[in-house]
């Protein structure tokens, strides 16, 4: 079996982006669709207290049993379940958003749950529209043929949607009037990502 720090795809690519968003005194974090728990385990090296939610319980059972570490393991929808509010100093979502029925209230749940001070991360998936996009789609496929040959492609077990309800123009446009002042990047390998910090 490859070692969880072995293990590449187009999520795990992108998981320092939230490790690096964590404030230096983060204690708290919140995994917001952790499926298999690589990015909880990860988190969990620097911050004391993790906590890793998906709505299926089968994932959250693996992710239980084979990751180490402070890690609270919750089975349930982020969106709904008794979360403590403004209690986290790092929330989150990787290829998670595009499954929240509105991404508005998901969005503003996200922030609910972010300690004030604290850092939201979102990295998302959605529908490319314009030239831009398409220019990343490209280079994503570059880049994916060239890390796929070289680390090998790791299909994670948490299930696959691949119908992207926003655009990449409307998922920023919905972000911006949400999460005002938040900073936003589009990147390759489909995907886009966006931090957010809670003032004090």
């Amino acid at each position: 079996m490859r070692k969880e720090q072995d293990r590449w795809n187009h999520n795990t690519h992108y998981y320092d982006i939230a490790l690096d968003a964590a404030p230096s005194t983060a204690r708290t974090a919140l995994d917001v669709g952790t499926g298999d728990g690589l990015l909880a385990v990860r988190l969990a090296e620097k911050i004391p207290e993790v906590t890793g939610i998906d709505s299926d319980a089968e994932i959250i059972a693996r992710a239980q049993s084979s990751a180490s570490g402070n890690i609270t393991w919750i089975t349930g929808d982020a969106l709904t379940y008794d979360l403590p509010e403004a209690h986290y100093d790092l929330v989150a979502a990787v290829a998670t958003v595009h499954h929240f029925p509105d991404l508005v209230v998901g969005l503003q749940r996200l922030a609910d749950l972010t300690a004030p001070g604290g850092a939201l991360v979102v990295i998302g998936c959605a529908r490319s529209s314009t030239v831009h996009d398409y220019a990343f789609e490209l280079a994503g496929i570059v880049q994916h043929q060239v890390l796929s040959r070289t680390r090998g492609f790791w299909q994670h077990n948490a299930p696959v949607q691949m119908r992207f309800p926003h655009t990449y123009t409307e998922a920023k446009q919905i972000a911006t009037a949400v999460l005002p002042g938040m900073k936003w990047r589009r990147l390759p390998l489909w995907r886009y990502a966006f931090t957010w910090h809670k003032t004090r």
